[in-house]
C-alpha cells in the first residue's frame, strides 16, 4: 500500500499482483487489487478480483457488498443488484448494502422493491436523510401517500433539509407549514 499512498497505484498493482502470483488465494491481496482497480475505474478488471476473493471466501458480505459497487459503477446494473442481495443476506445489518440495493432497484423502476430495501436502509440507519429522501421517493412512485407522510414526519425531526427537499419534490404542500423558517 505504500506505493498507493505515494500515488503510485500502477506500482502498487504491480507489487500486489506479485503478491498474488505467490499466495493466489489470499483474500486481503484480491481485495486489494479490486480496490486499486476500482480506484483508477477499471470496472471489470476490480470485478473479476472482487469474484476470485468470493471463490475463496464465498460467505465474505462485504466483498460482495463491494462486488456490487463496482458492478453498479461499471454498469452491470443486474449483476450488481444480484450482489447486493447476496451481501444484505450474509450481513442482513449493512445499511450500505440495503441502501444500494435500493438505489438499484429505484434506477429501474422497481420502487416497491426499492422501498423495500430502503426501509431497512433507514431503520439500520435513521440519520441517514440520503437514504429516507430515496425511500420517500419510492413510496411517491408506488402511490403510497400515507407512508410518505411518514417518511416526512421522521425527516422533519431528524433532518429538516431532505425533509425540505422530500416535501418538494413529492408535492407534498400539505407539510409545507411544518418546516418553519424553512423556505421551499
Amino acid at each position: 500500500m505504500f506505493f498507493n499512498m505515494l500515488g503510485r497505484t500502477e506500482r502498487a498493482l504491480a507489487a500486489y499482483q506479485d503478491s498474488h502470483r505467490a499466495d493466489p488465494a489470499h483474500v486481503a491481496t484480491l481485495r486489494t487489487l479490486a480496490w486499486l482497480e476500482a480506484k483508477q475505474e477499471r470496472w471489470d478488471a476490480a470485478e473479476a478480483w472482487f469474484e476470485r476473493a468470493i471463490e475463496v471466501e464465498p460467505d465474505d458480505a462485504p466483498t460482495w457488498f463491494n462486488l456490487g459497487y463496482v458492478r453498479d459503477r461499471g454498469g452491470m446494473d443486474e449483476a450488481a443488484v444480484a450482489a447486493m442481495q447476496r451481501a444484505t443476506e450474509l450481513n442482513p445489518n449493512n445499511d450500505r448494502a440495503w441502501y444500494g440495493l435500493g438505489m438499484l432497484h429505484a434506477r429501474h423502476g422497481r420502487h416497491a422493491e426499492a422501498a423495500a430495501a430502503l426501509t431497512e436502509a433507514g431503520r439500520l440507519q435513521p440519520m441517514n436523510g440520503l437514504a429516507w429522501y430515496a425511500l420517500g421517493m419510492a413510496w411517491q412512485h408506488c402511490n403510497e401517500p400515507d407512508k410518505v407522510a411518514a417518511v416526512i414526519e421522521h425527516t422533519l425531526t431528524h433532518d429538516p433539509q431532505t425533509a425540505q427537499r422530500l416535501i418538494r419534490d413529492t408535492g407534498r404542500s400539505d407539510y409545507t407549514h411544518r418546516l418553519g423558517s424553512m423556505q421551499l
